[in-house]
This record gives C-alpha cells, sequence and structure tokens, in this order.
C-alpha cells in the first residue's frame, strides 16, 4: 500500500496578545484543518468504478487511517481482507481500492455517513441503521474496570496529547486496556476524524474486535462516535464531556457502559453499570 510523506498538522502565526490593557507581539501554533476526500474503487478489471464517497475537514496525517476507519465505521468495508490498495499518491485525496471479488451496492454510497444529530435525524431510525449493520456486541464483553482506573484515564489522555498542548484546538480519541494502560491515540480538529484514524488503524492491523478496550474520548459522546464505537466492538466509552440523549440510548440498547464528564476525579455512568468494578 502506497503511502505519502506526512504533511505538517500545525503552523505558525503571527499574534498580538492582550493581557489587560498589554499589547505584546509573538506567534502561536494552529492546527492545521484541510479537506480529504475520499474515494472508493470496485468492480472488475475491466469495469473499475471509482467514486467519491466522503469529503472531510482533518488535521493532514494518518489519512489511510482515516480513510479506512471511515469506510468500516460507515460499513462500506467489513474486513481488512477486502482491500487491494490504499493509495495517497496526491495530496488530499485517498483511494482505497477493493479486490475484485468484493461487491458494492451503488445506491449504499449515495448516503455518505449518518446525518448529524443536530439535523433532527429520527433516533429510533438511526440507531436501527447501526443494528442492522453492526458486526460485533458489546453486551458479549466481560470487561470490569475499576473506578480508580477510570480516574487516571483524563491525566493520561491530556499527558500524551501531543497536539493539543502546543496548540489547544485539537481532539483525541485514545483506546486504553483495562488497567488504564495508553495503547494508541490519535488527534485530528475533528473529534470523528480522530476516532476514525483511531479505528481505522486498529482495522488495518487486523485488531478488531476491540472488546476488551476502553475508548477515551478528549470531548463529548455524541450519537456519530458512539455508533463508530458499537461498530468496531468497544464495550465502554467515557467522556471528558458530557454525554447526548442519542448516544445514551444507543448505548443502552447495545450493552455499551457509558461515561460522562470523566475528569477532576468523578463520572457519571448513563449505561452499562455493572462493568465498573466496586459499585
Amino acid at each position: 500500500m502506497s503511502r505519502m510523506a506526512e504533511r505538517s498538522s500545525k503552523i505558525q502565526v503571527q499574534t498580538s496578545k492582550i493581557v489587560g490593557l498589554d499589547v505584546s507581539f509573538g506567534s502561536d501554533s494552529i492546527s492545521v484543518e484541510e479537506p480529504l476526500e475520499i474515494r472508493l474503487a470496485f468492480g472488475p478489471r475491466d469495469g473499475r468504478i471509482s467514486k467519491q464517497v466522503a469529503v472531510t475537514m482533518r488535521t493532514p496525517g494518518d489519512d489511510r487511517d482515516l480513510a479506512a476507519g471511515f469506510l468500516f465505521t460507515e460499513a462500506l468495508i467489513s474486513s481488512w481482507s477486502e482491500l487491494e490498495e490504499i493509495e495517497s499518491e496526491k495530496c488530499n485525496l485517498v483511494t482505497v481500492s477493493l479486490k475484485e471479488n468484493v461487491a458494492i451496492e451503488p445506491s449504499i454510497l449515495e448516503r455518505h455517513s449518518f446525518v448529524a444529530s443536530s439535523c433532527g435525524v429520527c433516533g429510533k431510525k438511526s440507531i436501527d441503521a447501526v443494528r442492522v449493520r453492526r458486526q460485533y456486541f458489546s453486551n458479549d464483553s466481560e470487561l470490569l474496570i475499576g473506578p480508580d482506573i477510570i480516574h487516571s484515564l483524563p491525566e493520561t489522555l491530556r499527558r500524551f496529547q501531543s497536539e493539543f498542548e502546543s496548540t489547544g484546538g485539537i481532539h483525541a480519541a485514545s483506546l486504553f486496556d483495562k488497567t488504564g494502560n495508553l495503547l494508541k491515540l490519535k488527534e485530528d480538529v475533528g473529534r470523528h476524524n480522530a476516532l476514525d484514524k483511531l479505528i481505522g488503524n486498529e482495522f488495518l492491523s487486523k485488531n478488531l474486535p476491540l472488546s476488551d478496550k476502553v475508548l477515551m474520548l478528549s470531548g463529548r459522546a455524541s450519537f456519530e462516535l458512539l455508533q463508530k464505537a458499537a461498530q468496531a466492538g468497544i464495550p465502554l466509552v467515557a467522556a471528558v464531556g458530557a454525554p447526548s440523549s442519542l448516544a445514551i440510548e444507543l448505548a443502552d440498547e447495545f450493552g455499551i457502559t457509558l461515561l460522562g464528564f470523566v475528569r477532576d476525579g468523578r463520572f457519571n455512568i448513563y449505561s452499562g453499570a455493572h462493568r465498573i468494578g466496586g459499585l
């Protein structure tokens, strides 16, 4: 699978800094935001189809992971064995080529991705869609984790968020084991992209399902993030911020433990309390 040299994820910009009535001049590190076009190539060699499936605003870097993660969490592909190659030879374009024997229903490509909750999509219809397409079942996981481990996750996450430390404007999705060891972390200006990069990397590494892992999010827990976690078989999602109502409904129905406001030595349990030991 071909690769391009990774592009810079941040730039320096000149700023005027105001503290009270005092003015100073300097520079700030700013997270880069650029579009990425994801294309899918499929079909027989003599009638190959190449179709755009998404354009997302992302932080450059880990583009192959992002493309693979997006296609998997949107159920356009189901296994690494379906992939022929992932090409990123052109700036801001990744083409994922499938093997000739992999069938794709063209009508599926028209929907691109789930509609955001702010668009007024019906909650029941959205959860039904996830139920139909998911491959792994979080409620089969026997993961058990103590509150002390949960309390340690935000500090570990922040310590290894290198891009956030320098820019202050980027999201993170991280994977932990049940003892609180950080296994992997991905950052992006888009919270959905950060999670797609994380899941895509595990997908390409043939590590799915993530049935004994903990997902820690640097922001809030939205429906879209929970449906991606469900697709990867993640049994426990912890977020620094609040969950949405639809995220709680999805977590409850699919047996996912959902924690919110995980910070400052506290957290709320919204679903799946049986995975938190000692309660």
